[in-house]
């Protein structure tokens, strides 16, 4: 009967339930050894239970490790990095991404490593791989704020200059910047981002291969696919007085707000987006209006759909010789076809991982890396020795500086009252004397996805 009981109660025991650890010490289980098993170390008889649960295949990253003098090796698990850290045989340099480095000599044994990458306007992916695992992968998102930034400097520069008191304005610098073929600051930034990316990795990883993917857009060519030979000189107003009449034909003659007809009546030409926003006066920018439907659209607010830029295009072409630099040059419709092959989705950190040659390696998760503004604008005292009007100097504690309250870790979103208090998750307020402690994150912060 007993074992009736035994059996019925075994039937309903959860068979998904993960598996726990269990002693296998002699000592433990023999009547001597009760009194100290707290003493004792637990033995798991099971390697499966160290494996993260519900990961769908993709591994964690592991750590990267430097040697005695500061070079790249292989990188190694969580659990050794533990072991080595609490054995006093390596120290924890950087939190951001987490490494580490070895205070004894060792063989300094490496693997060839591949490092691709997925040039890109607003993202641009990674992926390290050597011929049997991905070593570690993800996407760097670009904030895209140099042009705002760049507004906002112009106007308080504006501003001092219109006050009889400031230096007159100086224009040879822009001279110099042409002739030495530099680029727009814009432009410039996008281009940096992609050699800091890969000098970062070349610090944490012993990458002896580096793959690039570049692209050239003919954006003739995407707005008219049938254009051919001397129509690239002659343009899209060729045989057109002004921009006017262009603007009739490509319109045929119609309002773009109400669809009605405009011959006969009044018509202005409307920036679809504003001079002040960044729009400029190409045809693809003006709209097609009545003068009642260009006053109507301004008083209630009313917007006409864009048409399609082509920022992004012209940016990618502009610095794809200069990419060149970082290493091979591979193109968009092979890594196209590998990852169609491998059957693989869309992403920036896949198609870097096919762009470094990677087949059946085994992944790893990918990886978000952010951009951060390193300092926020400090503006000076107001004139006559007046008190500061703002800010003056820089705060040691930064926007996503990361910081431990009550044990617990924290991102800094801001700070008030001179840089004594700061803002950290649900919008709590911290004084700065209460925090544990404080990691000050560089320009990239590294986080899961």
């Amino acid at each position: 009967m007993l074992k009736q009981k035994l059996h019925i109660e075994l039937k309903n025991t959860p068979t998904d339930a993960p598996q726990v650890r269990c002693s296998v010490s002699l000592s433990l289980n023999s009547p001597e050894g009760r009194d100290s098993a707290t003493d004792k170390v637990l033995v798991c008889n099971n390697a499966e239970v160290d494996l993260p649960q519900n990961t769908g295949g993709l591994k964690d990253t592991s750590v990267f490790v430097l040697n005695v003098k500061g070079y790249p090796l292989m990188p190694c698990s969580r659990t050794k990095a533990k072991n080595l850290i609490k054995a006093g045989k390596a120290t924890v340099i950087s939190l951001n991404p987490f490494s580490i480095k070895l205070t004894f000599e060792c063989e300094n044994h490496t693997q060839p490593i591949t490092l691709g990458i997925d040039s890109g306007f607003k993202e641009v992916g990674f992926s390290v791989v050597t011929d049997k695992k991905e070593l570690v992968s993800g996407t760097v998102l670009l904030d895209n704020k140099t042009s705002s930034r760049l507004k906002d400097k112009k106007m308080y520069r504006t501003l001092r200059r219109s006050r009889l008191w400031y230096r007159e304005p100086r224009w040879q610098n822009r001279a110099n910047a042409r002739k030495e073929g530099k680029l727009m600051p814009s432009v410039q930034r996008r281009l940096d981002i992609h050699f800091r990316i890969a000098e970062k990795l070349k610090q944490l990883l012993p990458i002896t291969e580096v793959i690039v993917e570049t692209a050239s857009f003919d954006i003739q060519k995407i707005k008219n696919p049938d254009i051919h030979n001397e129509q690239y000189q002659q343009g899209p107003m060729l045989d057109y007085h002004n921009v006017k009449a262009y603007l009739m034909a490509r319109e045929h003659c119609t309002c773009q707000l109400c669809r009605k007809s405009v011959l006969g009546e009044k018509v202005n030409l409307h920036h679809i987006i504003r001079r002040r926003d960044g729009g400029t006066d190409k045809p693809d920018n003006l709209a097609l209006l009545h003068e009642t439907c260009h006053e109507k659209l301004h008083k209630k607010g009313l917007k006409i759909k864009p048409n399609r830029q082509y920022k992004a295009e012209s940016a990618m072409s502009t610095i794809r010789w200069r990419l060149r630099d970082l290493g091979t040059e591979t193109y968009g419709y092979l890594t196209q076809s590998k990852r169609l092959a491998l059957n693989l989705e869309k992403t920036h950190y896949n198609d870097a991982f096919c762009i470094a040659n990677g087949t059946t390696q085994e992944r790893v998760k990918p990886l978000v890396v952010k951009q951060k503004h390193r300092n926020n604008r400090s503006l000076g005292m107001q004139r006559k020795g007046f008190a500061p009007s703002s800010r003056i100097k820089r705060h040691k504690i930064q926007p996503m500086d990361m910081c431990w309250f009550k044990g617990k870790l924290y991102y800094v979103f801001g700070s008030q009252n001179k840089g004594l208090y700061v803002k950290i998750a649900d919008k709590k307020v911290v004084a700065v004397k209460k925090l544990d402690k404080v990691y000050h994150n560089n320009n990239l912060i590294w986080r899961a996805a």
